[in-house]
């Protein structure tokens, strides 16, 4: 292992670090991919993904591109913890831009690699360095300034490529699982089209409230344990059906729920973010406690369990949702007396039972996957700190991750 020595971040640096561009809501909607603070919470590594369009010219353009390797840093937050927070850009083969909140530093690739930098502010020492520059006001926050003055470990380049291709290699998989995941629920999301349920039923077709075929906030079991399973609203995702994390801790009332059950958040913006989740990754017999902001829903028997995972997702019924939402601007939401009296189209029985047999198998195959993923998280996690304090070597590692890609 080589001598690792330590520099300013500056000293880095192909270009010098630039903010992005700033345009007003009125005027995005055409142009160019620009990511924005919502990306970067969500993203840690930036690649082909959904972003507001921004109508640059040539001139901001020539000067407000992302390459692959360019390292994002969020310049402000609402959370300590979310200042400084770094994304990379994967190579994706298209024009971007980012946005004013974000900094874009393009690192002396003939130097170092990018990958390593991006894993070594994900570290425990490197978010540790990143706090020591962060000012609290109205927002926390960083300044370019502190940040190229940040005094940085510099290994040698093979080392810094080898780090980044083990810790790489586990994001990969991950992020590959992540895609089967994503074409397996569109699948479903695209059959569940075809029942015809949730779309603009004709005067001569029967309508029902979604009541007799989903129970809302149903009737669960007591709590066993004194740190039962919990969720809280930032583990809902916004896509996707896998809740991906989760903590056991002391219940202080909340929304229970159980295996089989969706979890939709009732309040202002969060139902408009689409957090809703699959419920999925309990113990058998297990109850669990969330946000009293969640909505529970949970097939009545007979129907397929992933009936209201569907339900909770589909554009129509999101958008009546949010239509009935009540209370001040800033605390809307919507009741579930008020969901349950939507109404849908009855399905035919047998074309729902075809859907229950080919969901069924797909959500155990997307349960499969998540477990899978969080074995390789908590297998990157661990190995970050060490590889990044240099207490193991590379090749180690290498054999750690073997065992489990």
């Amino acid at each position: 292992m080589g001598e690792w020595v330590y520099c300013e971040f500056g000293d880095l640096l192909a270009e010098p670090l630039r903010n992005g561009v700033s345009y007003p809501s009125s005027s995005r909607g055409s142009g160019v991919p620009m990511v924005n603070m919502k990306e970067i919470f969500l993203h840690d590594r930036i690649g082909d993904i959904e972003c507001e369009l921004a109508p640059l010219n040539d001139r901001e353009m020539a000067a407000h591109s992302l390459e692959g390797g360019d390292l994002l840093f969020a310049r402000q937050s609402l959370t300590y913890e979310g200042a400084g927070k770094c994304s990379i850009v994967m190579p994706v083969g298209r024009l971007m831009t980012w946005e004013s909140h974000i900094i874009r530093a393009r690192l002396n690739m003939e130097v170092v690699a990018p990958a390593f930098y991006y894993y070594f502010f994900g570290s425990t020492s490197g978010r540790r360095l990143m706090e020591s520059i962060v000012q609290q006001v109205a927002a926390a926050g960083i300044k370019g300034s502190d940040l190229k003055r940040l005094a940085v470990p510099v290994p040698p380049l093979p080392e810094q490529q080898a780090i980044a291709e083990v810790l790489g290699a586990l994001d990969d998989t991950i992020a590959a699982n992540r895609k089967l995941a994503e074409t397996a629920e569109g699948l479903l999301a695209a059959r569940f089209v075809t029942l015809g349920i949730d779309v603009e039923a004709e005067a001569t077709v029967d309508q029902v409230p979604l009541g007799e075929l989903i129970d809302f906030n149903p009737a669960t079991p007591k709590l066993q344990g004194d740190e039962p399973v919990y969720v809280d609203m930032q583990k809902l995702p916004t896509a996707g059906s896998t809740i991906e994390e989760w903590e056991r801790r002391a219940p202080k009332g909340g929304a229970r729920f159980q295996n089989g059950d969706t979890l939709l958040a009732r309040i202002t913006p969060c139902l408009q973010n689409r957090k809703t989740g699959y419920v999925n990754f309990l113990d058998e017999g297990d109850v669990a406690v969330g946000s009293t902001e969640f909505i529970v829903m949970r097939s009545k028997p007979g129907f397929p369990s992933e009936l209201s995972y569907f339900m909770a997702t589909s554009d129509r019924f999101r958008t009546y949702a949010i239509q009935h939402m009540i209370g001040t601007s800033g605390r809307q939401r919507v009741s579930a007396g008020a969901l349950a009296d939507y109404l849908v189209a009855m399905p035919e029985r047998q074309a729902l039972a075809a859907f229950g047999d080919e969901a069924g198998p797909l959500f155990r195959s997307i349960k499969s996957v998540a477990n899978e993923n969080r074995t390789l998280a908590a297998t990157r996690d661990a190995l970050l700190p060490a590889l990044m304090s240099g207490r193991i070597r590379v090749k180690d590692a290498e054999r750690t991750v073997s065992d489990v890609v």
